[in-house]
């Protein structure tokens, strides 16, 4: 009788430690690479996946950091006899192994999108029944990350439809990075981070600076929109566990500026890095931008440390101050101009003194001196004993990087 309680025992202590665990190890800085739907939506096909991995290798997008080629709704077929998830064989031909080795053979890895729910927004097959049935398919074809939504999800509750995908992965075994996309509308920060590697904090992005894009039922949301929403939210993050404010629409129709400082400012959040435009045509301007190694940095900084606002309409003004703890007692700050017009701005440091409580990071620019670097010039300007001033353009931001001097 002693010996069956045991091994009862030791049943329910092994069924139990594999409810608790995802595939750590990864993502334990934010994700960087492209995903399909905010350029093609559903015109995808097996031709613009390898050019789009073709690309990322040859203009150095693999070299400063992105590695996932991320395939977003539409690329479903119907199922088999016996339940088996299958690619819509008219736009992927070759099937999906064979474009997961395709895109393994540049050094990158491959993505794929389902739905919690029975169809996908798109209307596609979703996984609500066959969580393990795909997992185990995806596992076979070789998938490295796997982005899960939640249309079509009536009577289920988030944490266990994402838990029980979560456990669908485990078992299938091969690590997937394991992204929540249920808008936040559950706030996932609060129970996701033994779950998945990244979730979504709001509804879909939209290629503006400031605007909502009403849909009827539901809205997407501009740059700075997305940027509000993430108040509150820094404590959740760190590595392995990300707050995701959506897909980058960087080179998707807002001028320069806008697109800096929306680059900017989701490396300041620590965001996943995931770009959305067509990697094929963009402009010299937008490459710079996304290739910018310096930012780029920041945002990978393995601190995992969120930023935060330290100073709102400064000096009256429309600029946001953030600030970002480094390793290495560093800095990230950006002045993120907000409103329509260029502005000065002047920054006297030694009477300023940043604090972070969730850090517990301190920099007395009045008892350490920091050296300034603009990180999108690359330019080293004048350090922290001397007053910063300079005019930011409408919408722009200015990123810094500071540096202890020793």
């Amino acid at each position: 009788m002693l010996l069956r309680y045991a091994i009862l025992l030791c049943c329910l202590l092994a069924s139990a430690a594999s409810l608790a665990k995802k595939f750590e190890g990864l993502a334990l800085t934010p994700p960087m690479g492209w995903n399909s739907w905010n350029t093609f939506a559903c015109d995808i096909n097996e031709n613009l996946i390898k050019e789009i991995a073709d690309t990322m290798v040859k203009n150095g997008m693999q070299t400063a950091g992105y590695e996932y080629i991320n395939i977003d709704d539409c690329w479903h077929g119907e199922r088999d006899a016996q339940g088996n998830i299958q690619v819509d064989k008219t736009r992927f031909p070759s099937g999906m192994k064979a474009l997961a080795n395709y895109v393994h053979s540049k050094g990158l890895k491959l993505g794929l999108y389902s739905d919690a729910g029975w169809q996908t927004c798109g209307g596609h097959p979703g996984s609500r029944g066959y969580e393990f049935q795909d997992a185990k398919q995806y596992a076979s074809w070789g998938i490295d990350y796997l982005k899960y939504d939640w249309c079509n999800t009536e009577g289920l509750k988030a944490e266990g439809a994402y838990l029980t995908m979560r456990e669908a992965i485990h078992q299938a075994g091969r690590p997937m990075v394991f992204s929540l996309c249920e808008w936040g509308d559950n706030k996932p920060w609060e129970w996701a981070q033994d779950i998945g590697h990244l979730w979504r904090t709001t509804g879909d992005i939209y290629p503006c600076f400031d605007c909502e894009y009403n849909h009827g039922t539901w809205s997407s949301w501009g740059v700075l929109k997305i940027l509000d929403m993430q108040k509150g939210l820094r404590k959740y993050a760190g590595p392995g566990h990300w707050n995701d404010p959506d897909m980058m629409e960087v080179g998707n129709g807002m001028n320069q500026a806008e697109d800096r400082s929306h680059f900017a400012m989701w490396a300041m959040l620590a965001a996943p890095l995931i770009a959305g435009n067509d990697l094929r045509s963009m402009s010299a301007e937008t490459l710079a931008i996304l290739n910018n190694q310096e930012v780029i940095t920041v945002d990978q900084d393995p601190l995992g440390i969120q930023g935060f606002i330290y100073a709102d309409n400064f000096q009256d003004t429309s600029l946001q101050i953030w600030f970002k703890p480094l390793q290495k007692g560093d800095w990230a700050m950006a002045i993120l101009n907000r409103g329509d017009k260029a502005s000065p701005f002047t920054f006297d440091w030694k009477n300023e003194k940043v604090i972070d409580d969730l850090s517990q990071r301190v920099a007395e620019f009045s008892q350490q001196v920091y050296q300034i670097k603009n990180l999108w010039s690359g330019q080293e300007l004048a350090d922290s004993q001397t007053m910063l001033q300079q005019q930011i353009d409408a919408h722009d931001t200015l990123i810094l990087r500071l540096s202890p001097k020793r």
